[in-house]
């Protein structure tokens, strides 16, 4: 087995693992990027500094260590999946402990040279942490409940943590996540219809745990009009920037209310609603467009890999992406309250940038090593 092993990954070399990368994929992702950029400078009016030029350099960062990640056999991937998960739980646990506070919140670790923020990392970590566990399963294992109390544990965990920062968007991100990765796995729609009215049930009981702001973009969300100068603010501002835009938009550089200053976090959660001032209805289909692409592509490659591990992992990464455009967009639009959760690849910020392209990056992988056939314990089986 051990020499069949070599010799598999002795067939491809560097530069056929190159060629077998989905560049297509990669050029969407860029295209994508490219329209936050233009963006961040349009919110700076006009000037690469300080968001687009900072974006523009993590990025290329970012698109480094993808295709790097891309080139890595995704049976080492599934290997260290569980060390992978540790120490992203281990960046929570230090985030309580040395964490930076900013905006009365405490997320980041400060590097020095960047702010690390490890429920970003966690996003990933958790996926593969649940692909690596649901791969060694059988149908009958999955219909077991005392099977699924270890991934629930995966999942219940890290999401505890982030509620303590408190980052209410970023936990329920880990739980409707690991929900998908259950789905993917063959978890029965009967679990979830109980889970979801056990949650339901419990609502009372959680509206009394949540922080006094949160339970004010639940009652702003309710009733915007109530207190149209404070908590209301970002979200009437919103509406009025995304219907000032019309079918065209007012033309780039052009949008009154991102560029008077009446549209808040322009460059971070509002950044959608300033396209679309600018550049109206086609402006935002044209970028749902992207998305939309970039979602077919992951669940294509997902479909296409032979191995359960990589099936999981593709779809748990995609998933995860859809949730950021979903959340976003929804958010600023009024379909739910404000959660904070950025518009991938178009927003400023530097981990959630590094972290996505690093799962697009295991995406990648799933794709170059589609025919890599993965053992229940992790051994090669077919090449």
């Amino acid at each position: 087995m051990r020499g069949l092993e070599r010799m598999s990954r002795s067939e491809m070399t560097i530069g056929q693992k190159i060629w077998q990368i989905h560049w297509t994929f990669v050029i969407l992702i860029c295209l994508t990027a490219s329209v936050g950029f233009a963006m961040l400078y349009s919110a700076a009016n006009g000037h690469l500094d300080p968001w687009a030029s900072r974006q523009m350099v993590r990025f290329g960062a970012g698109l480094a260590i993808m295709l790097v990640v891309a080139l890595i056999d995704v049976r080492h991937w599934f290997r260290y999946a569980y060390a992978f998960y540790g120490l992203a739980l281990i960046l929570l646990v230090a985030v309580e402990i040395i964490g930076s506070v900013g905006m009365g919140a405490q997320r980041w670790i400060n590097l020095g040279v960047i702010n690390l923020q490890p429920s970003e990392v966690m996003k990933i970590a958790l996926v593969v942490a649940l692909a690596r566990y649901f791969h060694g399963g059988s149908v009958e294992d999955v219909g077991r409940i005392g099977y699924l109390v270890p991934p629930l544990a995966l999942i219940l965990v890290p999401s505890a943590l982030v509620l303590r920062q408190p980052d209410l968007g970023t936990a329920l991100m880990l739980v409707m996540a690991g929900g998908a990765m259950f789905f993917a796995a063959g978890v029965r729609l009967w679990k979830f219809a109980l889970v979801g009215g056990v949650g339901l049930g419990a609502l009372p009981v959680a509206w009394q745990f949540l922080r006094d702001y949160q339970k004010d973009r639940v009652l702003t969300f309710l009733d915007p009009e109530k207190d149209p100068l404070g908590t209301g603010y970002h979200i009437i501002q919103s509406k009025i920037a995304l219907g000032s835009g019309g079918v065209f938009g007012k033309g780039f550089l052009q949008g009154s209310q991102g560029h008077l200053n009446f549209l808040p976090e322009k460059q971070t959660d509002f950044v959608f609603t300033m396209l679309a001032e600018e550049f109206g209805l086609a402006g935002g289909v044209t970028l749902v467009a992207l998305y939309m692409l970039l979602l077919a592509y992951g669940f294509a490659i997902a479909l296409r890999s032979r191995s359960q591990f990589g099936r999981l992992v593709s779809v748990g990464v995609t998933t995860t992406f859809f949730l950021f455009v979903f959340i976003n967009i929804a958010m600023v639009m009024g379909l739910i309250p404000v959660v904070g959760v950025p518009l991938p690849l178009i927003s400023y910020g530097g981990t959630a940038m590094m972290t996505l392209l690093f799962g697009f990056g295991l995406v990648l992988a799933v794709s170059v090593h589609r025919d890599v056939s993965i053992g229940r314990r992790g051994g090669m089986e077919e090449f």
